[in-house]
């Protein structure tokens, strides 16, 4: 489980006038922490050290530890706003989280074992992922960077659905939780060449109905030319 530290300092100028001018100055990032036994609180997130630590992929599902004063809270982030056409972060929601109390995250899902897939290497197949995160639940020091999923034996026509993922001890499925109706497919492994010949009947026979259409102008063209003579 990785562990990341943003130093941030309390927002006491609030309001969308204020939230313009600490991003002007180009420092900082405006944002608000909230959850646990205390009330929100706003903040700005030191901006140089936040794209840094977001470029870890991990960052989006690990412990944060939020250092305002020199003392430290966990978080996670909960949301981001961006701006609309920049890449730029205008906003984040961090959630207090509690080591003796289980929250819900949305953790990645990485699919390995492609270069080996029977289906794929063998059999002409290609890769469907159908979920690319996955929501869990568990305590903070529980928490995954990822959860994981090898294909490498699986063979064309083959589904995985959530719970076929091994989850680490602590860690459990939210949608799971609700039922087996809830157990989605998460990736399969389809024939590629059968799209592949559907495609080419498919444009053969516009090819075919193009010429059939070409030839009637052609008839009719000439047709007209006879009349007139």
């Amino acid at each position: 489980m990785s562990n990341f530290k943003l130093n941030v300092k309390i927002r006491d100028d609030l309001g969308k006038g204020a939230s313009r001018r600490l991003r002007r100055e180009d420092q900082y990032i405006p944002a608000i922490v909230y959850g646990g036994d205390k009330a929100p609180r706003p903040i700005a997130v030191e901006k140089s050290a936040f794209y840094k630590a977001a470029e870890d992929e991990t960052f989006f599902s690990s412990l944060i530890d939020l250092v305002v004063d020199g003392k430290s809270y966990q978080v996670v982030v909960r949301d981001l706003q961006r701006h609309p056409f920049k890449p730029l972060v205008t906003h984040a929601d961090f959630l207090r989280v509690s080591a003796k109390e289980v929250f819900t995250m949305n953790v990645p899902l990485h699919v390995n074992g492609q270069e080996e897939c029977i289906g794929i290497k063998e059999e002409d197949g290609e890769l469907h992922q159908l979920m690319t995160e996955v929501e869990i639940s568990c305590l903070p020091k529980d928490l995954p960077d990822y959860l994981e999923v090898d294909i490498s034996e699986l063979e064309v026509g083959t589904t995985l659905h959530l719970s076929d993922i091994k989850l680490p001890e602590g860690v459990t499925s939210v949608a799971l939780s609700h039922g087996e109706d809830y157990d989605y497919a998460i990736l399969n492994i389809a024939k590629a060449k059968i799209r592949d010949e559907e495609e080419d009947e498919l444009e053969g026979e516009a090819a075919s109905e193009g010429e059939e259409g070409a030839e009637k102008d052609q008839e009719s063209g000439e047709g007209e030319g006879e009349d007139k003579n």
